[in-house]
């Protein structure tokens, strides 16, 4: 192992963190509700890393202070409150500056994390392949580079007599750190972009199969791994926490009709997601590039329902995707108590079914609304193929639809319904199409 790989620079508090008190900000007096839902979400987030929330307080603010993010009342109330609860680590729901951390841990005499860091543990937490660690990893590097003064604060404060002499030592830690970051950075980088080509090897393999792919994509325990479970009876974990699913999974699926196709699990989406988390994951956010179809579930149980599926097209949008074929599905009926949500959430997305992944409710609907979006992916072509490249007609007729044949002198001519998967290998062979 290297050496940069054994030195593993981690916040000292996030070890030892049992008991954390939530911070919101908001700006406006409708903002309010918004923050106090953002904070329920935090809240989920920490029972999902781990640890308990004692108490939560979203905060009305005119401008973001530069040193400390709140105004000193604010800070002054916080600090009131925290006194008198078992309390180990400040959370926000903002991200905050380096800067910022450490002025309000002075403050509050507690460490101060934000939902940035919280979330890279609980990734960190719940990644199980080598491709997400090594994402994990590089996100987290990435976030601490510019804290490492931070740490060392927290370092120096738990050493005796840490006088001029510590100062100097830590000085120059924080330089072997910052080099020992920098080139772990650029190991992570290395080794994720063999990954990558791995991963691609293989995409290439299941387009040139011409088997179509549907990305089960949505927020964060929406029910997408419910879903796949269900459909497909694979082993995958089901669980009712944020993220509990962070590595793609691919499943078989056979529809109805008989039609072959590929199911593929993806990480669950979140509002105000980390800049560094949409990079460190693009990768894996990459398999919806590569689908067909997109199952967008959305969790109508849920009172932001409405905001969470904003955000999952937020996320689309950023990948480029958003335009690619989309079934919405509606999911957790069995759970829904407002059924405006279901109607303005029909309005809004077309080619919506409504399903129970919990209970199979919904399904026939939503099998008849994939065959169908299937069948529109075929296009009919008109095909001129030299006998030189007869495994290509041989691979036509497998795979697609053939509507005429006829013979001319050396040429195969073709008129075929095909899969898209297969547009690229008849593109040479094109004289018309409809």
């Amino acid at each position: 192992m290297d050496k940069d790989t054994q030195h593993d620079i981690q916040t000292p508090e996030m070890k030892s963190v049992k008991n954390v008190f939530l911070v919101g900000a908001y700006q406006s007096g409708s903002a309010k509700e918004v923050s106090d839902e953002y904070l329920l979400e935090l809240e989920r987030l920490c029972d999902t890393y781990g640890v308990t929330v004692v108490g939560r307080i979203a905060c009305p603010i005119k401008k973001i202070e530069a040193a400390t993010y709140l105004g000193s009342g604010k800070i002054e109330e916080i600090i009131e409150i925290i006194k008198d609860l078992s309390v180990d680590a400040v959370i926000f729901d903002e991200e905050i500056s380096p800067h910022q951390q450490r002025n309000l841990e002075k403050l509050f005499h507690k460490a101060v994390i934000d939902r940035t860091e919280l979330i890279l543990e609980v990734f960190a937490k719940r990644a199980q392949t080598k491709e997400a660690k090594l994402q994990i990893e590089l996100a987290k590097v990435r976030y601490q580079l510019p804290r490492l003064k931070r740490l060392w604060t927290h370092l120096s404060r738990q050493s005796a007599g840490g006088g001029a002499h510590l100062k100097g030592e830590g000085e120059t830690q924080i330089e072997i750190d910052r080099r020992i970051i920098k080139s772990r950075i650029t190991r992570l980088q290395r080794e994720l972009e063999e990954v990558k080509e791995q991963r691609s090897t293989q995409r290439s393999s299941r387009l040139r199969s011409g088997v179509p792919t549907f990305a089960i994509v949505g927020y964060t325990n929406a029910g997408k791994s419910t879903l796949l479970k269900a459909l497909t009876a694979a082993d995958v974990l089901v669980e009712d926490k944020l993220f509990a699913t962070l590595d793609t999974t691919t499943r078989k699926y056979t529809l109805p009709n008989r039609q072959e196709i590929l199911l593929i699990d993806t990480v669950g989406f979140i509002r105000k997601i980390p800049h560094t988390l949409v990079a460190a994951f693009r990768s894996t956010l990459e398999e919806t590039v590569y689908t067909d179809i997109l199952l967008h579930l959305i969790d109508v149980s849920h009172p932001s329902a409405e905001g969470q599926a904003e955000a999952t097209y937020d996320v689309l949008k950023e990948l480029g995707v958003e335009k690619r074929p989309i079934i919405t599905v509606l999911n957790k009926i069995d759970a829904c108590t407002n059924p405006g949500i279901m109607h303005r959430l029909r309005i809004k997305y077309p080619k919506t079914v409504a399903i129970s992944a919990l209970h199979g409710t919904g399904f026939d609907e939503l099998m008849e609304m994939m065959m169908k979006e299937l069948a529109n992916l075929r296009k009919t072509v008109k095909l001129r193929i030299p006998m030189s490249h007869y495994a290509l007609v041989s691979e036509l007729t497998r795979e697609g639809n053939v509507l005429s044949t006829e013979y001319d002198e050396n040429d195969v001519l073709l008129e075929v319904s095909i899969p898209s998967q297969l547009e690229y290998k008849v593109t040479p062979f094109l004289f018309s199409s409809h």
